[in-house]
């Protein structure tokens, strides 16, 4: 094991950092003798090595993990439950010359699934369409109005994607009009499914695939492996001629985006995903990419940061079909006036935000000053937009360390929320039981995010039942803040030759954090506000050498006070590094998520 204990001795005598942490090495007595064995079996360098050796990769499976494939990594289609079904189902759609619709959500994981199935129902030559629901009119999933629009416009097959797992009363009206629903999903559902031909989960609980931590897109791709594998055995030479590996980079960028664990097949799908994305091809990702100016080849931190915000900005507040019609698309002209469109959705969104977070954080800081404060955070408020909810609670989440709630409250009591949590507390099991014992009016998600519908009478209750099922649990993960610390670097060490080593140990996101690496000691000769709230600054060592840095929306917290008003004097700085393309020319850069006086 490679975990921490109490008994730990702090790194670099940070016992408490600016932001509150604890500093601690990643790697115990264990993990070190396991970073020499990789390390020593392996020829890797010592760096990869600890960077394994500190995300429990087997010593006999580091090689491989360097090279994480689609082939090696993808199971068989068919071990997911009811997948043969939908295919075989799907198979026949293409056969018969079906028009189909796909129901989507309204996030990157549902447009981008959408836009995948499409590009693939195009290349049959099927009839299809796309639908995905107005988050505040409709809300999430599909309901039994858009279901009958649907048939009424002919579909003869609906095929929902990141969604339906739970919609009940909508699947029993395409039922009843004698239509049959595909539905591929991966968020959570309890024993009791929904009527359908084919419910393709992972998270269903009679699914033994192991694949439960895939997003949607990724069993949207399995599914549609298995349609492929159906029709070339049928004859059937299209299926040859359709490259699903090329359509990868639409997989990646929902796996990014859904921040879904970057293990195993997952890793393989964003590997191989940014490679087909540096290549181009889809002409709506490719208008993005160019209209965000990114610098340098596409990363984990382009689809996250970049990207997926505005792709998202056309269901928050615009458009719920823009990033989904966009990613379906072959004409440059028109892939390039979506983006646009979404560019200026996106500042809109930034400035709804901004004037939200401000009022949330407020009432967020009110209920922690008190004691420890709550174990999940929940703000609430009339007038708040409800497509803007998640990103608050993703931002009280990161600000107070805790699992947080947002919800926004029409002017009849209906509220309209989502939460984000914390590794170790599953919101969405939390939350399907509160649907269950009738707290709130419906819910889903998954582990670390969750979305509901509440009364505003139930408020109360709901912050009480928070406290009564959470707090034991959110107690233990808050107990003692702790950052952990994968080795330490100088300004003169910190170079691209060590930054090309730490990527092949990547991609990293959820589940495979990126390494940090501790900067001791240096003189911070330069610090000073840039863009929103982000901090600039340049850090110097005893030889002289130089390293920038950046420390994101840090200008109002007490790590960022200290460096704008500590030129001079001596920092250690813990954060990650990777090379800046500024301008053409390839730097190091220190992303700073904390800091400490050097004493």
């Amino acid at each position: 094991m490679t975990g921490s204990s109490a008994s730990e001795r702090a790194f670099l005598g940070v016992e408490q950092s600016l932001s509150g942490q604890k500093w601690t090495a990643r790697l115990d007595l264990a993990g070190e003798n396991k970073a020499i064995s990789i390390a020593q079996t392996t020829g890797l360098p010592d760096v990869i090595a600890r960077v394994l050796a500190g995300r429990d990769v087997a010593i006999g499976d580091a090689k491989a993990f360097l090279d994480p494939t689609i082939k090696t990594l993808m199971p068989d289609p068919s071990r997911l439950t009811d997948c043969d079904r939908a295919a075989e189902r799907i198979a026949a759609a293409i056969k018969r010359g079906e028009r189909v619709a796909v129901f989507g959500d309204y996030d990157v994981d549902g447009a981008a699934s959408s836009a995948l199935m499409q590009r693939f129902l195009r290349h049959f030559g099927l009839p299809s369409e796309i639908y995905i629901p107005d988050r505040i009119f409709e809300g999430y999933g599909p309901n039994p109005a858009a279901i009958g629009e649907l048939i009424e416009r002919g579909a003869g097959l609906i095929i929902t994607v990141d969604c339906g797992s739970t919609s009940h009363q909508s699947l029993e009206e395409a039922a009843r009009r004698g239509v049959d629903v595909v539905v591929i999903d991966h968020h959570q559902v309890s024993s009791e499914l929904p009527v359908c031909h084919a419910l393709v989960n992972p998270n269903r609980e009679d699914d033994l695939s192991g694949l439960g931590h895939l997003c949607a897109c990724g069993v949207v791709f399995m599914v549609l492996a298995g349609v492929l594998r159906l029709l070339r055995t049928s004859g059937d030479r299209r299926a040859g001629e359709f490259d699903l590996l090329a359509c990868l980079d639409l997989v990646a960028l929902a796996t990014v985006c859904d921040v879904v664990p970057l293990k195993g097949l997952n890793r393989a799908f964003v590997v191989k995903g940014l490679l087909a994305a540096r290549s181009m091809a889809n002409a709506g990702l490719a208008a993005l990419i160019q209209r965000v100016g990114v610098n340098g080849p596409i990363s984990p931190y382009h689809l996250g940061y970049l990207i997926g915000p505005r792709i998202n900005a056309g269901g928050r507040i615009g458009d719920a079909a823009l990033g989904s019609r966009l990613l379906t698309l072959e004409d440059t002209a028109e892939a390039g006036a979506i983006a646009e469109r979404l560019e200026e959705l996106n500042r809109e969104r930034q400035a709804i935000e901004a004037a939200m977070l401000e009022e949330a954080d407020a009432e967020a800081a009110a209920e922690m000053a008190s004691g420890a404060g709550p174990a999940v955070i929940v703000t609430a408020r009339e007038g708040w937009h409800p497509g803007v909810v998640g990103l608050l609670a993703s931002r009280l989440k990161e600000r107070y360390r805790r699992p947080a709630f947002a919800i926004a409250f029409d002017g009849m009591g209906k509220g309209t929320g989502s939460g984000r949590s914390v590794p170790g507390l599953d919101i969405g099991r939390l939350v399907r039981k509160a649907v269950e014992t009738g707290l709130l009016v419906k819910g889903g998600g998954h582990a670390m995010a969750a979305g509901i519908t509440v009364d505003k009478r139930r408020l109360g209750d709901l912050r009480a039942y928070f406290e009564d099922n959470a707090a034991e649990t959110v107690a233990g993960l808050t107990a003692a803040h702790r950052l952990k610390i994968d080795g330490a670097v100088s300004a003169s060490g910190a170079t691209l030759d060590l930054i090309d080593m730490i990527e092949r140990a990547g991609p990293y996101g959820a589940g495979h954090p990126q390494p940090v690496f501790a900067v001791p000691a240096h003189t911070l000769s330069d610090a000073r506000v840039v863009g929103q709230n982000h901090i600039k600054l340049t850090l110097q060592g005893a030889d002289g050498g130089r390293l920038n840095g950046i420390a994101f929306r840090a200008a109002d917290t007490e790590m960022g006070s200290a460096l704008l008003n500590g030129r001079g004097l001596s920092f250690h700085v813990a954060g990650t590094l990777s090379a800046d393309h500024w301008q053409g020319v390839r730097r190091v850069q220190i992303r700073v998520v904390d800091a400490a006086v050097a004493r």
